[in-house]
């Protein structure tokens, strides 16, 4: 006898009939609900529709009790009074006025004997398949996953389900399980074969892949050789797949079926601040230059334009990369640039090349190491002069981030060095700079996100005098301390009668932001930043510091936020006297 009912109605108008759709049990009705075809069913839909729903739903429901531990239960479902079971699919009613589903879940079952063999050593059964737990059928099928998975971890690939007996014992409300399975021989990686490629080079598909072929199978690595093809942007989608029968001497060939990417692609980007002017840049990019998705994007910006930071930079340069040159991890890059900086405090023509190796250490983990020359003209209040640089540049960059282009969990942590001397050994020294990200979400509803940002930046054996101007921190702008005007801290050196502005020897700036989400693509943020440039290489030596602060609006696109930031002046005489307006493409930091 049911104890309570659940009455879900639908009514749908139509010319000819109504109908009424009622669900009636005494448990599991969420699970039931959600099983059901027929209460998902559309209003106005055909009296053949809710034939077909109903004649689905005896085995849908069947299985939901099944998840919900109920081996017992009854189900009718009766269309103006007549089991559905009984009408034929093509003899539907003309009109359908009620549909009834009536379930019975009888008695919750719990676990009995449960043995599910064999599993890898040291694998012990969930507690969830105690004796006193729900027999949900789910469990049991985790659990079997689960040992398939542990045995294929091990190099077993083909493990399987050989039998399996499972009985419901009514009288005591008990379900006993028996499931064997059968491990197969343990297995090694067999031949790479690559299909669906039509311009990247089967021999380089294998090299990128970096599949350990006779090695003991292992999904993880399976998983890793998808990510590295995925990686280099050369295919749109990569799947690797296990042949169905073994190999002799024990082997297990393996295919890569890929599709590739459009080579080319082209963007554009614009900035705008009041103060730093207008910022252009547009790349161009090739994805599979020689064959071996090999990389090449040339990159050219246009900066300061109508601004009031001295006059207009520009710039255009150049990245080639090679993915899996001395191993699937390791790619091989050269790079060169020619650029002009024409900065309040100094103008600098450079050219610049650097070529080495950025090693994937892990999924998020990143190093690269380098060897540079440049070549520059440098004019300051103190001296022109040119010089040639030999530059060793090392980083390592730690992503953590649940999204790069606009993060709301996680961190991420760049660190990278710089050792330079030039070729007269006049000018020696290093260049040392950390940017470290973090982002929490807080509430049930995810609309407040907090993130911050720490800048460490230091030039070590090299004076204020000497280091390349480039080489020096400045603080104020963008990228820095919002609602300063750009690079408008520095460091005073007296030369002579004469004071000047130079760049400093250190740098530490903090940026607070809080964004909160008042729309579901729109939010409103507010910032905190300070910096502080000292002449001496420690950041908290002898160094000027300043503050801004201000308000913003983000309003999220498919190719990342667009960013509105108001921000003035937070400390000093001059708090609170200007107002800077940033606008731009992506969170600022």
């Amino acid at each position: 006898m049911l104890k309570r009912s659940c009455a879900i109605v639908l009514f749908c108008a139509s010319s000819a009939s109504a109908q009424d759709v009622r669900l009636v049990t005494d448990a599991a009705e969420t699970a039931l609900n959600d099983a059901s075809l027929l209460v998902a069913l559309e209003a106005g839909s055909a009296p053949q529709d809710y034939i077909a729903a109903a004649r689905a739903d005896y085995r849908r429901l069947l299985t939901a009790l099944y998840a919900s531990g109920y081996y017992g239960g009854t189900i009718s479902i009766t269309v103006d009074g007549r089991e559905a079971a009984n009408v034929a699919p093509l003899d539907a009613p003309a009109a359908i006025n009620e549909v009834l589903i009536t379930v019975d879940p009888g008695r919750r079952f719990t676990f009995g004997d449960v043995r599910i063999a064999p599993l890898p050593p040291a694998t012990t059964l969930l507690d969830d398949l105690g004796p006193r737990r729900t027999a949900e059928s789910a469990v049991i099928g985790d659990v079997v996953r689960g040992g398939i998975n542990s045995w294929r971890d091990l190099g077993y690939a083909k493990a399987r389900v050989s039998d399996q007996r499972v009985i419901a014992r009514h009288a005591d409300a008990k379900l006993d399980v028996d499931v064997a399975l059968d491990t197969g021989p343990r297995l090694r990686f067999g031949p790479l074969s690559v299909s669906g490629n039509r311009n990247v080079d089967d021999d380089r598909v294998r090299e990128i892949a970096g599949l350990p072929v006779g090695e003991v199978f292992s999904p993880q690595e399976m998983a890793a050789a998808e990510r590295r093809l995925r990686r280099t942007g050369s295919f749109a989608s990569v799947a690797l797949s296990e042949a169905d029968q073994i190999a002799a001497d024990d082997t297990l060939p393996i295919n890569a079926q890929v599709s590739e990417a459009n080579p080319r692609r082209i963007g554009f980007g614009i900035e705008l601040s009041s103060i730093e002017g207008v910022t252009l840049s547009s790349f161009w990019l090739h994805r599979n230059l020689l064959g071996g998705a090999e990389r090449i994007r040339v990159d050219a910006e246009v900066s300061g334009i109508s601004g009031e930071t001295g006059g207009i930079d520009y710039s255009v340069g150049g990245t080639f990369t090679r993915p899996a040159t001395f191993g699937p991890d390791t790619d091989y890059y050269l790079s060169g640039e020619i650029s002009r900086q024409d900065e309040p405090e100094f103008l600098l023509d450079k050219i610049s090349v650097e070529t080495g190796f950025s090693r994937i250490l892990s999924d998020d983990l990143t190093v690269r190491a380098g060897v540079g020359l440049l070549r520059a003209r440098e004019e300051t209040a103190l001296e022109t002069r040119e010089y040639t640089l030999f530059t060793l540049p090392l980083d390592a960059t730690l992503d953590r981030r649940d999204e790069p282009s606009n993060a709301s969990n996680g961190y991420y942590l760049d660190v990278s060095t710089t050792p330079f001397i030039s070729t007269d050994g006049e000018i020696s020294g290093a260049r040392f700079y950390s940017d470290a990200r973090g982002y929490v979400t807080l509430g049930e509803q995810e609309k407040l996100t907090l993130a911050g940002r720490v800048q460490l930046g230091s030039v070590l054996g090299a004076d204020l005098t000497e280091a390349p101007a480039d080489f020096l921190f400045y603080s104020g702008g963008g990228g820095t301390v919002r609602g300063q005007a750009y690079q408008s801290l520095g460091v005073e050196t007296v030369e002579g009668l004469e004071t000047v502005t130079t760049g400093g020897a250190s740098f530490l700036g903090t940026q607070l932001e809080a964004r909160y989400a008042i729309r579901e693509n729109i939010s409103l943020v507010g910032f905190y930043d300070v910096g502080q440039v000292g002449a001496a290489a420690s950041p908290f030596e002898d160094a000027e510091w300043h503050a801004g602060a201000g308000v913003g609006l983000r309003y999220n696109t498919g190719i990342g936020p667009i960013r509105l930031d108001l921000a003035t002046q937070a400390n000093g005489d001059n708090a609170g006297q200007d107002l800077q307006v940033y606008i731009g493409i992506g969170q600022a930091f």
